[in-house]
């Protein structure tokens, strides 16, 4: 089974989890996370946990905030995942959030803390602990939110889809579905 993991702040109302779902489907499960981290991850346990005791194994694709978590859940679950302009260091990049935001899905406010930032920095997969053959990374170097050259260096040996332009959100996406599926070993519907 698929668990797709949206970016920061987003949903599976958004556009790459609409993609995926239609793709995938029936094979996939894609969230609306909670924008509070260990929320996130607990969910996302939960659900792995609850395919695991229906015999079904889960395989990761993230996007931005969801590839750090898909590193995460890949490495804990030792299963593949797919990263889509990961975030490397979100407890770096994120840090401007501590306070209160409003949630670009439904608007509602929340309050990203300094407790936030800790737990995603203790969640990290160091480099030399990856799997690297468990990792296909899907990047654009027109990102204009995420330096692609620090998901180069950390997931360096692993395989590497790096397109010139584009941007954060990945254009272009459906493209790199039949890339995607081999990787992971699914069938498009």
């Amino acid at each position: 089974m698929l668990v797709y993991i949206h970016g920061f702040g987003s949903s599976a109302k958004g556009v790459k989890a609409m993609i995926v779902r239609e793709a995938f489907a029936p094979k996939v499960i894609a969230p609306s996370l909670s924008p509070i981290p260990d929320l996130a991850i607990d969910t996302l346990e939960q659900i792995v946990e609850g395919l695991r005791e229906c015999g079904e194994k889960a395989v990761f694709m993230g996007s931005s905030l969801g590839g750090y978590y898909a590193t995460y859940l890949a490495h804990k679950y030792e299963s593949k995942a797919v990263l889509i302009n990961p975030s490397v260091k979100p407890y770096e990049t994120l840090a401007k959030y501590v306070g209160l935001n409003h949630s670009f899905y439904d608007f509602s406010n929340y309050e990203f803390t300094q407790k936030h930032i800790d737990y995603l920095k203790n969640i990290d997969v160091e480099d030399k602990a990856l799997h690297k053959e468990n990792f296909l990374l899907l990047l654009q170097t027109g990102d204009d939110v995420l330096d692609y050259h620090e998901a180069v260096e950390k997931f360096a040996g692993v395989q590497i889809d790096l397109e010139e332009g584009g941007s954060h959100g990945y254009d272009g996406f459906e493209r790199k579905l039949e890339k995607i599926a081999a990787f992971l070993e699914i069938e498009l519907h």
